[in-house]
């Protein structure tokens, strides 16, 4: 537990990882890359940091993507997936449906997962509170030749609807959760 008006931390667990959290107030109004860009002076200028959005799950080898980052020698790496399908697809012949698939996985191309391994020169790329880091920092990033694709096969999972976040609490308390690693 965290006392933001006392500055005390209470542990609940006699476990611990090897991680360092920091929570920084990034701002009511700040978009996605202002928030990153506020956490600058909290960043090691030597070593690489993850960063995610916070609204998927997946069973992602966050060790492996940092060490891929790391033998790439480009600024960012983004974990990319399929998507998982949510529809049943079909093939028309005309009027008659001549195939059918249940939710197939799509068409094959990747998407951005959410998950991050970036350098502090990332930073360099985001202008102001109101720069949206998934628009001209990542596009300027790509054009740059400084995106790497981390690619992912094994479960993740969006939750942006109701419906999903159902379907993954469901998951946890049935003991099914493939995003739980530990």
């Amino acid at each position: 537990t965290i006392d933001m008006a006392t500055n005390q931390l209470e542990y609940h667990n006699a476990n611990a990882e090897p991680w360092k959290i920091t929570l920084v107030d990034t701002g009511l109004n700040s978009m996605t890359g202002g928030r990153i860009k506020r956490v600058a002076d909290y960043l090691d200028d030597n070593a690489p940091f993850c960063l995610t959005y916070g609204d998927g799950l997946g069973n992602i080898d966050i060790t492996a993507s940092i060490e891929f980052h790391k033998k790439q020698g480009r600024k960012a790496t983004m974990t990319v997936v399929s998507p998982p399908g949510r529809f049943g697809a079909t093939v028309l012949d005309g009027d008659r449906v001549s195939a059918f698939q249940e939710k197939p996985l799509g068409d094959g191309a990747r998407i951005n997962a959410g998950f991050f391994v970036c350098e502090k020169s990332v930073l360099n790329e985001i202008a102001e509170d109101k720069t949206v880091w998934e628009a001209e920092p990542l596009r300027n990033l790509s054009d740059q030749g400084e995106l790497s694709a981390w690619r992912h096969d094994g479960f993740w999972q969006p939750m942006d609807t109701l419906r999903e976040k159902h379907m993954l609490e469901t998951l946890w308390t049935e003991g099914n959760a493939p995003w739980k690693v530990w």
